[in-house]
Order: C-alpha cells, then structure tokens, then sequence
C-alpha cells in the first residue's frame, strides 16, 4: 500500500484530518473566546453564563499561576489547531502545552481549592470534557505527526 504525497513530499492528509482540525479550531476558539470575555467582560459576562456570587468569587480568587495556567489551557489548544491545520508538527507541542496548563489549573481548581465544590457537578462534568478534548486533539496531533502527515 502506498501513500499519496503532495508537492512538498509530505502525505496527503486523510478527510478525518480537516474535520478533526476544524472542529477542534471551533471548539477551542469559543474557549479562547470564554476566557477572554471572562477576563475583559468579568462579573458581567460570567452572570451571563449562569455563575452566581460565589462562583464568581473564586474565579477572582485565582492566584497568578493558576489563571496563567488557565491561558495556557485555552491558547495551547487555539494555538495547536491552528498549527494542525498548517500541518506543523508544532502542533503536537501546543498541546502538550495546553495539557500541561488543563493538569494545573484541575490540580487548583480541584485540589487546592473550593472552587471544584462550588461549580458543582456540572463543573466537574465540563472540566472533565475539556481535559478529555485536550488529550485527544494531543493523541490525534501525535498520530498524524508520527504518519508523516505534519511536517
């Protein structure tokens, strides 16, 4: 079995590839958009979006480090998307970056904080899809990356 190349000798990318790649760039810039409404909008925009007094509380409680490793989280994944489009092997170690900052900020958010009891399960459930989306799109960049799809 063969595999086809394009003009630069890298493999031609199979259709999982862009569907992959475009729904995680969407996926992953609505979290780059949250963050950073959260950030720009503050109290008003995380009203919007259902968090109460307390919740919000913590989110402003948040050392330094763990709202950075937060960004990291969120800009890692735009960042690998947008590389795993261009095809970039770089791609992988965007999220490896964004795992590491997802790790930091459930490692605050959970165990060195309240705020894991005070978003409540529903918290726990979107931190879990997060984590969950992060490692796969890391998987899936590795596994690309290791077929010669990414240069």
């Amino acid at each position: 079995m063969t595999t086809a190349v394009n003009d630069t000798g890298a493999a031609k990318a199979p259709w999982h590839f862009w569907l992959v790649g475009v729904i995680g760039l969407i996926w992953n810039a609505f979290g780059g958009y949250d963050y950073l409404m959260t950030q720009v909008k503050g109290d008003a925009y995380m009203q919007g979006a259902g968090m109460n007094a307390a919740q919000i509380a913590a989110l402003h409680a948040m050392p330094a480090w763990a709202v950075g490793a937060w960004a990291l989280g969120v800009w890692g994944s735009v960042a690998g998307s947008v590389l795993l489009l261009g095809r970039s092997q770089f791609a992988v170690h965007a999220f490896g970056v964004s795992m590491a900052g997802v790790a930091a900020s459930l490692a605050y958010t959970h165990l060195l904080s309240d705020a894991g009891k005070l978003m409540g399960a529903s918290g726990a459930l979107m931190n879990a899809v997060i984590a969950g989306a992060v490692l796969f799109q890391l998987w899936y960049a590795w596994t690309m990356a290791k077929r010669g799809f990414l240069r």
